[in-house]
Order: structure tokens, then sequence, then C-alpha cells
């Protein structure tokens, strides 16, 4: 069964099923469980159709909550934009659902959580005793 990243060739593709009110983000047939984990991460609910039968893989594909207005689905569709992104994902949404502020916060997130420095590593324990260096 096709979806449109399937048929567009991209990782995820966010767009409004048409007739509905449905934000959809649709992932390839057989996509990898770590981009159907960030998905689901970044607040998207996970549906699963398996064929009848049992032939052939099961069509998956997420949703923004039904319960969530219009601005919030937005908001929730162009925020996980750039982490996805960054995470080396192809994708596309559409202009309509993308959202200016949303972006612009959410990679602003990305860039002071770059910038915050790591924790610096312990330095190596010194040695119970000291040794004595000996010359031959």
């Amino acid at each position: 069964m096709g979806n449109r990243a399937d048929d567009e060739g991209t990782d995820v593709e966010i767009y409004i099923r048409p007739l509905t009110d449905t934000v959809h983000a649709d992932t390839p047939t057989g996509a990898p469980e770590e981009l159907l984990a960030l998905l689901d991460q970044f607040g998207f609910e996970r549906n699963t159709l398996k064929p009848a039968g049992c032939s052939g893989p099961a069509y998956v594909w997420h949703e923004a909550p039904a319960h969530l207005s219009e601005a919030e689905k937005k908001q929730l569709a162009t925020r996980a934009v750039p982490p996805l992104l960054m995470a080396g994902y192809i994708v596309r949404i559409a202009d309509y659902l993308f959202d200016h502020a949303a972006y612009r916060s959410a990679t602003t997130r990305i860039r002071s959580q770059r910038a915050t420095p790591a924790a610096p590593a312990s330095a190596p324990k010194a040695p119970s005793r000291a040794r004595s260096s000996r010359r031959a």
C-alpha cells in the first residue's frame, strides 16, 4: 500500500489529508523504528493497518491528535521538522501547515541545546600511593 512518502521519495511527508482536517505524517513503507519513534515522541499518534491475510507490509502513519486546534496541529507539525532534519531525514511539510514562529522556536531550542557545554569528563584518578621513579 503506497503513501505520499513512498510516492515522493521522502522520509516524512506532513500534510492535511484531503476532505478532512487530519494532519498526517506519512513515512515510507518499512520505515525504521527510530523514525517512527521520533514522530511518537514529537506528539503524533501512530496508526497501523495490516493487510488482510497478513500478506505484505503493514501500513504505518502518524496523525496529529484530533483534540488539538488547527493552530496547535500546525505548530506540532512544524516543530517536528528541525529535529527530523538534524537527524538526517528528508522531510516535506505542506506550505499551508508551516508555522514560522513554531519553526523559529524549534530551531532556537536545538541551537541552545547544542551550545550548552557538555559536562567535563572526570579527570583520571590519582594513584593511591606515590610511585618512585627508578633509574637504571
